[in-house]
C-alpha cells in the first residue's frame, strides 16, 4: 500500500509510527527530492540530534522517489489546494498514484471546499487518521502515545 508523506511539521507522535510501519515492510513510502529536502530542514533547524537517524532511516527502508512536479505543472495547478506551495506534493503524489496523502498541513487536510478537488484526485489524511482508518489502530493505542516527546523516543525511532 504507497502512501505519500509528509507535509507538515515534524512531530513525534503519529508521523513516527508510520515511519515504524514503513521500516517494517507494512506500508511503502513515496518521496519527493523537495519533500526529502524539508524534512531535513526541519530536522536540521529543530531536531539537529535526529537528522542521522533519519538518514540511517531513508538507507535502510524500502521507499519511492518520485520526481517533483515541473514548475509548469504546477502552475498550471495553482487553485488545487488552498496554499499554492503545497501544490507540488499533491502533484507527486497523483503522479505516483499513492493510495493516501499523509499530512499534518490543514492546507490538505481539511474536509472543506478548498480541498474539494484535491479529494478527487487523492485521499489526503491526517497521520493518526492514517494510523486509525488505514492501518487499524484504537483509540486507545493513539492516546497512548499522543503525548510523546522527542526526548522519549529511543534510538533509532524507527524500531521499538
Amino acid at each position: 500500500m504507497p502512501i505519500s508523506s509528509f507535509g507538515g511539521p515534524l512531530i513525534p507522535v503519529f508521523p513516527t509510527e508510520i515511519l515504524r510501519h514503513a521500516a517494517r515492510g507494512d506500508i511503502k513510502l513515496v518521496l519527493s527530492p523537495t519533500v526529502l529536502e524539508e524534512v531535513r530542514e526541519c530536522l536540521v533547524q529543530k531536531f539537529p540530534r535526529h537528522l542521522g537517524d533519519f538518514e540511517a532511516f531513508l538507507s535502510m527502508v524500502d521507499y519511492e522517489l518520485v520526481s517533483d512536479p515541473t514548475p509548469e505543472e504546477e502552475k498550471a495547478n495553482i487553485n488545487l489546494v488552498r496554499d499554492p506551495k503545497d501544490v507540488y506534493i499533491v502533484l507527486a503524489a497523483v503522479k505516483a498514484k499513492v493510495d493516501h496523502l499523509v499530512s499534518a498541513d490543514a492546507d490538505l487536510t481539511a474536509i472543506d471546499e478548498t480541498t474539494e478537488n484535491l479529494r478527487q484526485l487523492i485521499q489526503p489524511l491526517k497521520a493518526g487518521s492514517f494510523l486509525s482508518r488505514v492501518m487499524g489502530w484504537s483509540s486507545g493505542e493513539l492516546e497512548r502515545i499522543s503525548k510523546r516527546k522527542w526526548m522519549e523516543l529511543k534510538r533509532p525511532f524507527w524500531a521499538r
